[in-house]
């Protein structure tokens, strides 16, 4: 298979994981039980073991997939089968290394927990030494729920602080929502009364015109027509003139 095969490029990188993990392991089995380095190391190989075993089941989805249209993706059975053998190898390793590192770890605990037991009296103080520790514990904790706390607490007091800054700008937009909308009623207002006074001036113009148009009779009206059109021809001359 071509070089260029995504399968390969991501088997290169489990497989760097999987030589850290084993790297690690190494060192982790050359460490006295109980040594802060021991414990360190630990926790970073279980945390790697996961990771592995992660990508690894990642890569077994695409195998099953590539398996269902060998066609398409170009793959025979033999090669499906051997990117299965190496996926399992790879997965027993990693299960190994940690089942490993996971047993000694709870065997660890369980012997300190006896030392904490027995103490270095032969079991004497045993009910003062675990008061003690469970003092502590309940120490931390209260130390992590009290910081806990007033991370929330400053965490609700900028949400306040943001919501009143939102409250505020909703009021100002409100306020000058009510400012415009004073401002338009008093210019419909304005244009309301004017438009009654245009009306009535207009009422009043063509009840004058009825009662002139009336008292003048046909004749009247005819000279007023003729007086209109002389005029109105008038104005247009002079306006092509001009």
């Amino acid at each position: 298979m071509s070089a260029q095969d995504p399968f390969y490029l991501v088997k290169e990188e489990i497989q760097e994981s999987v030589n850290k993990v084993s790297a690690g392991y190494a060192r982790w089995e050359g460490l006295s039980t109980g040594s802060a380095e021991r414990d360190r190391l630990t926790r970073e190989l279980e945390s790697g073991c996961e990771s592995v075993e992660w990508q690894v089941d990642e890569l077994e989805k695409a195998i099953n997939v590539a398996e269902r249209d060998p066609a398409r993706f170009n793959v025979s059975a033999s090669e499906i089968e051997s990117r299965r053998q190496w996926t399992s190898q790879t997965r027993k390793e990693v299960e190994r290394i940690r089942r490993v590192v996971k047993t000694a770890a709870q065997a660890a605990q369980v012997k300190s927990r006896q030392e904490l037991m027995r103490g270095p009296a032969g079991g004497k103080d045993v009910s003062s030494r675990l008061q003690g520790a469970i003092t502590r514990e309940n120490d931390a904790f209260l130390n992590n729920e009290s910081d806990r706390q007033q991370l929330l607490m400053r965490e609700q007091d900028e949400d306040l602080d943001e919501l009143e800054r939102g409250i505020a700008n909703i009021g100002n937009i409100g306020k000058a929502i009510h400012d415009e909308l004073s401002e338009q009623d008093l210019i419909m207002d304005e244009l309301d009364k004017d438009m009654t006074s245009t009306s009535s001036r207009l009422d009043f113009v063509q009840k004058k015109m009825a009662n002139v148009i009336k008292k003048a009779g046909v004749k009247g009206q005819i000279c007023m027509i003729v007086f209109l059109l002389v005029l109105f021809i008038v104005l247009v001359i002079l306006v092509f003139e001009t």
